[in-house]
């Protein structure tokens, strides 16, 4: 029996792991990955827990042994079916909170989806201290640091069962459900396995094979419930999901937008997150600014390149215009599924190409070690993780090592996000740039105080006229006006764009509370742009 009980700790306390991080994931698209955000999903678990924790050992307390039995083997079914009833109605509760407040909402959806499953896997380890500890008087502590272990031991392997054996295989939807018929197997096995058969074992058998059917009823009917295999109609365009692509650095979706009249006349976007990375029309043509900002910047200050590196690939588009001009291109994207979707959507061919599965940070570093005939004339940096650039690759020391990646006389050109209601959190990056680059050109044009607009930077060491004539290749006439808007009067970042700005550094990086608010911003500009279904991955 004592092995029993402890292999359901086990397997609990990997639940407990799994549902955590699969909630982050879960709750990404709606909103997003901010500092808030994380402080509700951190602060509502460890309530959670600590409460699990307390009501298990209140009710250890004046509980006859088989009733704490019985109860031990209930439990994971209770969460079992907390966990069906969250999948059941959280895509459309998120989506309903993300529109109302993001970081309220973003409280709220974790009650939601953990806070009844943690607190009935948490009360199992008082419960089973209790039990071994009235069979083990001996044992100094009733067992607690046995079964603690025996918890976390779970953990760990839940940490790595999700990792790598669900996240890249599955919908975190899928997941989610997974682990709650995992759970609720528990209570619904474990009666057949005891040496005698524990109280009220009929309704544990039945609790148990409630809660396992209604979560595998959810997932086998998962696609019709939640619509993600038929057209949507939003915002007068047809809508559907044409592929989706789940790794450990996020889902990567896949999306068509048609005219009801005309099929043929649509829109696919590269949907990573909840966020548009890049769309292209039924040619596969961008129609996204950016496309055609980096390229006019990098080769109108640059025209001699011969060599770039891009880092963070998105849809591909970016390098596969530079090649066309015979600049030679070399990628590194950590996102296994951004290649896969590249390739299979955007006209991406990895083969013309220098590519490495790898962290940017991790090679920039080893630029120093590259010998001038490896570096490169050019260096066009897009990376955006959730809501923005994530923190660690806007530093001092990633700057430095950054501009080592340059042959003399180089140009690293940047897309970034600009809050023009919060211009502080901006300077702290043009700040840290202009610590490692003689010369920082920034280009974007005149907005509101509440917009959120593309904000593009030339940074250099070499000699670099303050404007040149830029060309707009293949431009379609949407972002005519949207070009000549963003990159018609560059301007040379000064001290009055560095005021209140300071170095960021790896040492000292608090780009996480300075930029919680734009990142709020910034998701909020792009949601409900989209359907409904399409925010659950």
């Amino acid at each position: 029996m004592t092995s029993l009980f402890r292999a359901i700790i086990f397997v609990t306390g990997g639940a407990i792991i799994a549902l955590e991080l699969l909630a982050s994931r879960i709750m990404t698209p709606y909103f997003g990955v901010s500092l808030y955000i994380w402080t509700g999903i951190l602060s509502i678990t460890l309530i959670a827990l600590a409460l699990g924790y307390w009501l298990g050992g209140r009710i250890a307390g004046g509980v006859a042994a088989e009733r704490l039995i019985a109860m031990f083997l209930g439990l994971p079914a209770i969460a079992a079916l907390a966990i069906a009833a969250a999948c059941l109605v959280y895509p459309w509760v998120f989506y309903a909170l993300a529109a109302m407040n993001l970081v309220l909402g973003a409280f709220i959806a974790c009650l939601v989806l953990l806070f009844v499953p943690l607190v009935a896997t948490s009360a199992l380890n008082p419960l089973l201290i209790a039990i071994e500890g009235a069979q083990r008087t001996r044992l100094a502590d009733a067992g607690a640091g046995r079964v603690l272990f025996i918890s976390t031991a779970g953990s760990v392997a839940g940490v790595l069962i999700t990792a790598f054996g669900l996240i890249p295989h599955v919908s975190n939807y899928a997941a989610a459900l997974l682990v709650g018929a995992v759970l609720g197997s528990l209570t619904l096995a474990a009666p057949y396995l005891l040496p005698t058969p524990p109280a009220h074992r009929g309704r544990l058998v039945l609790t148990g094979a409630a809660a396992t059917a209604a979560c595998l009823t959810l997932l086998a009917l998962a696609d019709t419930l939640l619509g993600r295999t038929a057209m949507v109609l939003h915002e007068d365009r047809l809508w559907q999901v044409e592929r989706s692509y789940g790794s450990l650095f996020g889902t990567v979706k896949v999306l068509r937008a048609a005219e009801p009249a005309a099929p043929d006349r649509y829109m696919r976007y590269f949907f990573q997150d909840g966020i548009v990375q890049n769309r292209v029309d039924a040619q596969g043509t961008s129609l996204t600014l950016f496309t055609y900002a980096l390229e006019a910047i990098a080769m109108g200050y640059r025209p001699e390149a011969k060599s770039a590196l891009m880092l963070g690939l998105g849809a591909g588009v970016v390098p596969m215009r530079l090649a066309r001009q015979g600049v030679d291109v070399e990628i590194v994207e950590i996102n296994p599924a951004a290649w896969q979707a590249a390739e299979a959507y955007f006209g991406f061919e990895p083969a013309r190409f220098r590519n490495h599965l790898e962290d940017a940070r991790g090679f920039v570093r080893g630029c120093g070690r590259r010998g001038e005939s490896e570096r490169h004339d050019l260096a066009l940096v897009d990376l955006f993780q959730g809501d923005g650039t994530p923190e660690y690759l806007t530093t001092r020391e990633f700057f430095r090592d950054l501009r080592l990646c340059l042959k003399p006389g180089g140009a690293a050109v940047f897309n970034t996000f600009a809050d023009m209601s919060n211009l502080p959190s901006y300077a702290h990056l043009l700040t840290t740039l202009k610590a490692e680059f003689a010369t920082v050109l920034m280009f974007r044009g005149d907005a509101s105080p509440g917009a959120q607009i593309n904000s593009f930077l030339l940074a250099t060491n070499g000699p670099t006229a303050a404007s040149v004539a830029l060309a707009q290749p293949d431009l379609p006439a949407s972002l005519d006006a949207d070009f000549r808007w963003a990159l018609g009067r560059p301007r040379l970042v000064d001290r009055a764009l560095l005021a209140g700005g300071e170095v960021v550094t790896d040492a000292y990086n608090f780009l996480s509370s300075a930029n919680a608010r734009t990142y709020l911003s910034y998701r909020r500009s792009v949601h409900g742009a989209f359907p409904r279904p399409f925010l659950v991955n």
